[in-house]
């Protein structure tokens, strides 16, 4: 009997090893090796496509011989959801959709599939559901889904037959964590059934022309389940998020070959599907009649377009010795810093308190404008005092105390001036030359100034 051969492949890099080690040599990372049966795939001629039949004929060409038109995109039917892709879905390219169980993955897709059914050629193929589950969802969220195609098989060979004769401009893979290929001793959902499925449907996807949709599971830390070369094998990642007690969804692009990063969409989840939110900012200022202490409005920048969010602080006296650092929807490192800034220049200590802050609306706020609207609100509860509700604050604070510009900083104004608000305090060199009408802007060059005005 022949002996079967084994390999080790890190699951972040996708790095192979003939022997087990604890760390990675290729990514650094420590546990990640695991151990698969190597594939006995055939190996191709060099002039045949790899996985399928036809012939590629491929040349070396001069730059400048290169077509730069435009390539037509198709409107998927939701303006949030092109906004994320970067205008519309493109043909060819491999998009790869990640989120927490029941968030909603499976219901968005469908809706899409749906809607481009009616004027192209759209195939469902799930692995997971059967036909019948399949339909009832779609009948159930009212949907005109007449005209879909669908497929249940996990077999990747046999879909690409089903594709080819199809002939779909759009095909969604529902999961690729259900996947197969025969020729891969491995079972399904693991690291290198799940790498090369992926790469025989993205080989597809370039030669026929045809937009994949595939939905990934994601792992208890909210990473993509299998190894980490898969989100270097799509075209597009991106990720829907929600929490558990929301209706409120955000679809966020963290790598996009056709269109800006950090682009957000935001939908709303209905007994009818997805509904979109165009106006996102007036959901996450829900604020109450009465002003509060703790709370002020900033304004994010997220992809393209400006999104003001409110953000609460709570600061307590601490009973133990260690005061506590909570942070829901910011950095918990960047607190603490913050917190020594503002004490260093701004001669307010908060050693002995206990600070607790949060994002209203589940919101992540990873860029550093929210750190003078943090501080703000701090002091804010701190002095129980509550700051006008007509005002709103976005800065970065240095570790010198001085504040500073942020990018996009007057369409953050403007976009504020439409909601309604009155005053501003803003970095000073983000402060409007021919400033801007029915508003107050104050422009702050340290943290000090920033805290005398309040």
């Amino acid at each position: 009997m022949a002996k079967v051969k084994m390999a080790y492949v890190c699951t972040d890099c996708g790095a192979e090893y003939s022997q087990w080690q604890g760390q990675c040599p290729a990514c650094n990372a420590w546990n990640t090796l695991k151990e698969i049966r190597l594939s006995s795939l055939k190996k191709t001629s060099a002039n045949s496509s790899v996985g399928y039949s036809g012939a590629i004929d491929n040349k070396v060409q001069s730059i400048d011989d290169i077509d730069l038109a435009d390539v037509p995109r198709i409107t998927s039917g939701m303006s949030e959801l092109d906004r994320v892709l970067g205008g519309g879905v493109v043909p060819g390219s491999v998009v790869l959709i990640g989120g927490d169980p029941g968030v909603g993955k499976s219901s968005i897709l469908l809706q899409v599939m749906c809607q481009l059914s009616q004027t192209n050629n759209a195939l469902y193929i799930t692995g997971e559901e059967s036909l019948q589950q399949v339909a009832q969802r779609a009948k159930r969220m009212q949907l005109a889904d007449d005209k879909l195609r669908l497929l249940t098989e996990t077999d990747v060979e046999r879909i690409c037959i089903s594709a080819e004769k199809e002939q779909p401009k759009v095909m969604v893979i529902d999961s690729i964590q259900t996947m197969q290929l025969a020729e891969v001793n491995s079972a399904s959902g693991g690291v290198s059934q799940v790498r090369e499925s992926a790469a025989y449907l993205t080989r597809f996807a370039k030669q026929n022309n045809i937009a994949i949709f595939l939905v990934g599971h994601v792992t208890k830390s909210g990473e993509v389940a299998g190894p980490r070369v898969l989100e270097h094998i799509v075209d597009t990642v991106v990720f829907l998020e929600g929490q558990v007690d929301s209706r409120f969804r955000t679809l966020r692009a963290i790598k996009n070959r056709f269109g800006a990063v950090n682009e957000l969409g935001v939908f709303g989840m209905t007994d009818k599907g997805m509904k979109q939110i165009k106006n996102p900012s007036a959901i996450f200022l829900s604020r109450g009649d009465a002003p509060a202490p703790g709370s002020v409005v900033m304004v994010v920048w997220e992809g393209s377009r400006p999104l003001l969010v409110e953000i609460q602080a709570l600061v307590d006296e601490s009973p133990y010795g260690a005061p506590k650092r909570v942070t829901v929807g910011l950095d918990h490192n960047r607190i603490s810093m913050l917190l020594a800034v503002m004490h260093r220049h701004g001669g307010i200590q908060a050693s002995d308190q206990d600070v607790y802050v949060n994002v209203v609306g589940g919101v992540k706020v990873s860029e550093t404008s929210a750190d003078l609207a943090l501080l703000c609100a701090i002091l804010s509860s701190m002095r129980n005092q509550a700051l006008d509700q007509e005002l709103i604050i976005f800065g970065e604070v240095g570790l010198a105390g001085e504040i500073r510009p942020v990018p996009s900083g007057q369409e953050r104004i403007f976009e504020a001036a439409k909601h309604g608000f009155k005053k501003a305090i803003v970095p000073y060199a983000n402060v409007p030359k021919e400033g801007v009408p029915g508003m107050e802007v104050i422009g702050a060059k340290t943290l000090q100034q920033a805290l005398d005005y309040l």
